[in-house]
């Protein structure tokens, strides 16, 4: 079979989530991202959720999304060899607990690559007032599957980012260490459930060496360390996040955050460029780039 381009434009049903303090703290601490603006619930500002907590009322929205490929002949074999490739979320304003999330998904791209078929959704998240707090469009490519019809590329939601690419040496490298159970954290922490992540067996099946880290994780963790670095501390300040996914972390290991290089735009926002190598050297976060507010 084939994953057809006239899914363009098909939908599942939106499904809506509440938001308390208990999954916004622990989101962050499997993140061991331990800023007070996360935890001190004495605080008279209240706390806030982490900038990619967006992920958390996504997930299961995207899983739900394997009815609509059913609906389009897209096999369970075909669905399997789907990867998250690429990932670009415009933040609103942060998650918090009292939040009621209202998340609906939308397919906006299909067209040919070399890998495969690329697929890109629209996760359009708003809260109770009908405000929006995420969107996001992520790019999944299925390996080996090949597209049917005319390529219809997506009409992205937000403009691409045409920044210099890096040329001199990083601006900084922080080593961050990951745990043993590093995915079984973070995947009852962010309730985003799969099991190539936490059980060494399915991950065989998939014909992987072992267990691994969530992209979203990963991707997570540095933007942990672009807060902390080049936003003062402050996650209101991140507006935006884009990325492309690459090679695989392991379980235990040690990734390479390396922040790149930081560009004023005209905008008045600051892009900082930054990347993620795994312990083998490899691109675990290419192209990475956070968007900062003044």
């Amino acid at each position: 079979m084939a994953v057809p381009t006239e899914m363009v434009g098909d939908t599942v049903p939106s499904m809506v989530h509440e938001v308390d303090a208990r999954w916004t703290m622990a989101y962050a601490a499997s993140l061991d991202d331990t800023d007070a603006c996360y935890f001190d619930t004495n605080s008279t500002a209240g706390i806030v959720a982490h900038p990619l907590f967006s992920v958390c009322p996504e997930w299961p929205v995207i899983v739900s999304s394997r009815v609509a490929a059913d609906r389009w002949g897209i096999t369970p074999d075909e669905s399997r060899q789907s990867v998250h490739a690429t990932h670009d979320v415009t933040v609103h304003r942060l998650a918090a607990p009292g939040d009621v999330l209202t998340t609906s998904l939308q397919y906006v791209g299909v067209e040919q690559k070399r890998p495969g078929a690329f697929v890109t959704m629209r996760l359009e998240t708003v809260d109770q007032n009908g405000q929006s707090v995420s969107t996001t469009e992520q790019g999944g490519m299925y390996l080996g599957v090949d597209s049917e019809g005319d390529d219809r590329p997506a009409e992205l939601f937000a403009e691409p980012l045409d920044l210099a690419p890096p040329t001199a040496p990083p601006l900084a490298v922080v080593s961050i260490p990951i745990a043993h159970g590093a995915a079984h954290t973070y995947t009852e922490s962010a309730r985003i459930w799969n099991p190539i992540h936490t059980d060494a067996a399915v991950a065989s099946a998939a014909g992987l060496p072992g267990i691994i880290l969530h992209g979203t994780a990963t991707l997570a963790l540095a933007v942990s360390q672009v807060v902390k670095l080049e936003a003062g501390g402050d996650p209101k300040r991140v507006r935006r996040i884009v990325c492309r996914f690459g090679a695989m972390v392991f379980m235990p290991s040690t990734i390479e955050f390396r922040l790149l290089a930081r560009q004023r735009l005209d905008s008045g926002e600051t892009a900082v460029q930054f990347e993620v190598r795994n312990e083998e050297g490899g691109p675990a976060v290419d192209r990475g780039v956070v968007l900062l507010s003044d």
